[in-house]
């Protein structure tokens, strides 16, 4: 019951304390899972992002899922969940009772948009350490940059792309078996 507890706790003070959406959330994910409670190495965090971008779902919801579900099963897979999404509900409908009265107001407006700001620097440092710790080699930097412009420059579906990357890996990987 402890270890569910602090499962509850540790994505609930993520949930409450990381504004703008699952991307922004990733470096604290990463700093509680991986630096401080050692639930899961940085690689199978950055597995458990893919996965959560390629499931239906909000991706750190996803990952809080997937990281209690590795911890304590099915409860830690629920306490973590449960944590992650508690304080956005209550946080959320404060700020929906309210947010009609104060939305006009010249320093709301402004405050929103240093918020939105800080959330992309957040999310800018979390693509470039996911970049670090995932591309390490030519091929790595050839899949990156061509689901990068397929994605942004094309349109093409994400889903799309990871599963195509998937597959150019496990391609590469068989051949460089087979050549040794």
């Amino acid at each position: 019951m402890k270890e569910l507890w602090k499962l509850f706790v540790t994505f609930s003070r993520i949930g409450a304390l990381t504004f703008g959406g699952g991307y922004a959330m990733l470096p604290m994910i990463q700093r509680e899972i991986v630096e401080k409670n050692r639930w899961a190495t940085e690689e199978e965090v950055m597995d458990y992002y893919a996965i959560g971008q390629c499931t239906p779902g909000i991706i750190a919801v996803n990952t809080a899922t997937f990281i209690g579900f590795r911890q304590r099963g099915i409860p830690g897979a629920i306490a973590a969940t449960m944590g992650m999404v508690f304080p956005s509900l209550i946080i959320i409908s404060i700020i929906a009772m309210s947010f009609k009265e104060f939305q006009d107001i010249a320093i709301v407006r402004h405050a929103f948009g240093g918020i939105r700001v800080a959330v992309a620097a957040l999310i800018a440092n979390t693509v470039l350490k996911l970049l670090r710790g995932s591309v390490k080699d030519r091929l790595g930097i050839f899949i990156a940059s061509l689901s990068f412009i397929s994605v942004a420059l094309f349109k093409l579906s994400p889903i799309f792309a990871v599963v195509a990357s998937a597959a150019l890996g496990i391609i590469s990987k068989t051949v460089r078996k087979s050549e040794n």
